[in-house]
């Protein structure tokens, strides 16, 4: 087998010190384009059509370059020693990558495996190579011999490793955590994947896809794009391109995350060149792009328009500025070299010139003359500021020539006396062990050492990519993930500097499979598609969601309410009647005033207490039915204000036996009408008790009023026995108030206590109903029986009023009936009696008591 490759290249040092010292270096700078080579021919240089370069990345290789001339110029590092390196191009081929990491053991073209050929290089380390495919390849052929190979390109976790590799970047895992953290930031939850078609891209999907699904984020499609050295025919190129259009116009995912080589953004930028080139405000869509991928064209895509990368968010290995690298870069001429030299196609295709020779002369004719610079270039092609993957070469450079400088400073101090060891007796095998533990400042003032695990615990920038209209681009550093920082304080952006597509018109792109579900809505998922894809229906009714896209709505504390768009808690307000409000001032004042008046006609009938309309109908009960009215309505205000233990006590209790006292009296005014006509009544058996009808009406209408309250009286202490009264807390009924209420205990005694009125009031109006007609003087029958319907129609109405309403509401109407009952009992009996006396004191004497009574008894 025959291995072809470009020569190395030879920066300018001289080779004047006792030894030197080599580190090989792989690089994939050169991609081809051609009519009739298929997928199962290797790249061979006769069977091309057209080579062409990526320019930028060049840079890798003059930054290792830059590296090795500062070494050798600085006597402190390698005293004695020079440094030297070779170029290879790995034309990303599997093949090719395999000849030229042989080429690196030994110095002839044709080589033969396990034999030692020509003279040894002194190679000490490899340093390559960008994608981690190639890395493992160069593994492969490296690992037997323990030369150190230095990687600065990412790598995915839980790919096989071995005990030579040492990484610049941190591991994939790392990256793949700061992607997550970016689109939840910005709240992307809905997005597409690029991988390369290779094992790294089948790794990146396995271990991406559970992260964003574990995070609540969805993948809209993943697209593999492959990963060829070569564009081959018309028909192969639009089947890919018709692919990767396809997810670029019809899907809805606006955030795009690609994953692979810089070659993959060759496909991208040609397939999006010719799609959108014309209206590049229909690009509706934000790149996303991992570490290993740098925006870099081919020499044949120099005038390709990127603005459809406008905006794009990169991950990049962390990097510093470095001035002298920046000056190396505008000041050296690389096409000052031979045409057989390895920037040959680099000079002839970037600018567009030809050496004398060649056999591809420009159409134009110009000649290469040498002088050409690399700060002419347009960003696009080539980046005089240093990128993550050059300051990662640089770095690695130095990791090794200080690794070699503190071994042989080891074995030279530690050498037997008369033994000492040649350059040519070091392995690349010894280096490893001052490689790991290596640890120092480079030029940029920061420290560059591996962990445990051979890796550099560096941080990842985020850069946002701000194209101009001529296509030159400014990278500008907008975040960073730090990879030894706490949790909470691994990802910091500032996305105030950050540049949007002009599509967007500078408003944060929106990449969701649906509208967000508002607060007060809650998501349900659509069935057969992602999680990611839903719709937003209402919270059930007692249940808000106070943030965007909530999977389930939730009820409120027990003090706090859903608000009317249910989208969060108010707390509730305390709820009870008091004096303060209208409601409790308008009760007690009536309640004031009706005890007022009580009081007067207490007064009144006291001060007429010898009249015949006060004696009437024992005047004792009377007075007895006044002081229950008066504690009525002075009753009521035991139901105004907060609820206390003692009041809840005294409020149903006291009501209970204070009105059946009213009742009572009323029934026995009853009574006593119905006697004095049967003892009045000629022939009766009663007429001998006539003479003691004060005494006898005494006792009897005593013991209706005692034996009647102390029924009340026991039904309401075996409920306060039971189960008394108690203040209580009311969050339920009302909505947005905690009612602070008079828990009735066992409510059926409170109903009993009710019954039991009723029924006093039913007989008291039955048999008031039935003496209305008696003739007696004032006879009071049928004021009673005005005030007995007035009483039942209230408390009838009261029941059903009471049931359907809550809080001080409730507590109002239970004011409300044992005022206006009282009123009907007041006004009714005693407003008539009231008249006589005050307005018409003539009909208050005993001589119209017996006109009346004579008047009665000629009757018919």
């Amino acid at each position: 087998m025959q291995c072809h490759m470009n020569d190395p290249i030879h920066i300018p040092h001289e080779w004047y010190l006792q030894g030197s010292l080599l580190i090989g270096g792989i690089a994939s700078q050169i991609i081809y384009i051609s009519s009739d080579v298929s997928f199962s021919k290797h790249p061979s240089q006769d069977e091309f059509d057209v080579q062409l370069v990526v320019a930028k990345l060049y840079q890798h290789i003059l930054a290792l370059a830059f590296a090795v001339n500062e070494i050798n110029e600085n006597p402190k590092i390698l005293h004695n020693i020079t440094l030297g390196f070779h170029i290879y191009d790995s034309y990303y081929s599997l093949m090719m990558t395999y000849c030229t990491t042989l080429d690196l053991l030994c110095n002839l073209r044709r080589f033969f495996p396990n034999y030692r050929c020509d003279l040894p290089k002194n190679l000490m380390a490899v340093i390559g190579g960008l994608g981690s495919d190639t890395s493992f390849h160069i593994s492969d052929i490296l690992g037997p011999y323990k030369i150190p190979q230095l990687t600065y390109g990412s790598f995915a976790p839980g790919k096989s490793d071995t005990t030579s590799f040492y990484r610049m970047v941190p591991n994939e895992s790392h990256q793949y955590l700061g992607i997550v953290r970016l689109l939840q930031h910005f709240g992307w939850m809905w997005v597409g994947l690029f991988a390369v078609d290779d094992d790294s891209g089948e790794q990146f999907l396995q271990m991406l896809e559970p992260m964003l699904s574990q995070n609540g984020i969805c993948s809209a499609f993943a697209e593999r794009i492959p990963k060829q050295a070569s564009w081959h025919t018309g028909n192969q190129m639009n089947t890919m391109a018709f692919n990767i259009n396809q997810h670029l116009t019809n899907s809805t995912a606006n955030t795009l995350i690609v994953y692979g080589e810089t070659m993959i953004i060759s496909w991208l930028i040609l397939i999006t060149d010719l799609v959108y080139k014309e209206n590049m405000m229909s690009w509706k869509k934000l790149w996303i792009m991992t570490a290993q991928i740098d925006v870099a064209l081919t020499s044949i895509q120099a005038k390709s328009n990127l603005q459809v990368f406008q905006g794009a968010i990169l991950f990049t290995a962390h990097s510093h500025e470095l001035l002298s690298f920046k000056e190396y870069l505008q000041n050296i001429k690389l096409c000052r070299t031979q045409e057989n030299s390895f920037f040959k196609d680099f000079c002839e295709q970037i600018f567009g010139c030809s050496f004398p020779n060649s056999q591809d002369l420009m159409e134009d004719g110009s000649e290469c003359t040498g002088e050409e610079r690399l700060e002419s270039l347009p960003g696009s092609l080539f980046e005089i500021a240093v990128t993550g993957h050059s300051y990662s070469i640089y770095n690695a450079v130095y990791a090794v020539v200080h690794s070699f400088h503190a071994m042989y400073s080891s074995r030279s101090n530690n050498r037997i006396k008369g033994n000492k060891r040649s350059l040519q007796d070091f392995g690349a095998w010894e280096l490893h062990p001052f490689l790991q533990s290596i640890a120092f400042n480079n030029s940029a003032e920061e420290i560059v050492s591996f962990n445990d695990k051979r890796e550099m615990e560096a941080d990842l920038d985020i850069v946002n990519l701000v194209i101009s209209p001529n296509n030159s681009f400014l990278r500008v550093k907008i975040g960073k993930f730090e990879h030894k920082a706490p949790m909470e304080y691994k990802f910091v952006i500032n996305e105030d500097i950050i540049v949007w597509h002009g599509s967007f018109n500078q408003v944060l792109p929106i990449s969701l499979c649906c509208d967000s579900c508002h607060p007060g809505y809650q998501k349900k998922k659509r069935e057969g598609v992602k999680f990611c894809c839903y719709d937003c229906v209402p919270c059930p009714d007692g249940e808000i969601s106070n943030q965007k896209d909530m999977e389930n709505c939730f009820r409120c504390p027990e003090n706090q309410y859903p608000s009317k768009g249910q989208d969060r808690c108010i707390p509730r307000a305390v709820s009870f009647l008091s004096y303060e409000e209208p409601l409790g001032i308008s009760l007690a004042s009536l309640s004031a005033m009706l005890s007022l008046i009580t009081v007067l006609v207490l007064g009144i009938f006291i001060k007429h207490k010898e009249t015949p309309i006060v004696k009437a109908n024992n005047r004792d009960v009377t007075y007895t039915l006044l002081i229950s009215l008066l504690l009525c309505f002075l009753g009521s205000f035991l139901f105004l204000g907060k609820p206390k233990m003692v009041t809840c006590l005294l409020q149903q209790s006291a009501f209970g036996i204070i009105f059946t006292v009213a009742i009572s009296s009323v029934l026995a005014k009853t009574i006593i009408v119905v006697l004095a006509f049967k003892a009045t009544k000629p022939g009766s058996s009663m007429r001998k008790w006539l003479i003691l009808r004060n005494f006898a009406c005494l006792g009897v209408t005593g013991s209706i009023v005692l034996f009647c309250s102390l029924v009340q009286g026991v039904i309401c202490a075996v409920w306060l026995g039971i189960s008394p009264p108690f203040p209580d807390v009311d969050m339920q009924s009302l909505t947005g108030k905690i009612i602070i209420k008079c828990n009735e205990g066992y409510v059926n005694m409170f109903y009993i206590v009710l019954g039991y009125m009723g029924l006093l009031s039913v007989i008291s109006f039955t048999v008031a109903f039935l003496a209305r007609k008696l003739p007696d003087s004032f006879n009071e029958a049928k004021f009673i029986t005005f005030s007995m319907l007035v009483f039942c129609s209230v408390w009838v109405s009261f029941v059903p009023a009471y049931l359907s309403t809550k809080g001080k509401y409730m507590v109002a109407v239970e004011i409300f009936s044992i005022l206006a009952s009282s009123a009907g009992l007041l006004g009714c009996i005693f407003s008539p009696k009231c008249y006589i006396i005050l307005l018409k004191p003539e009909l208050n004497h005993r001589e119209q008591l017996r006109k009346r009574n004579n008047g009665i008894n000629q009757e018919p």
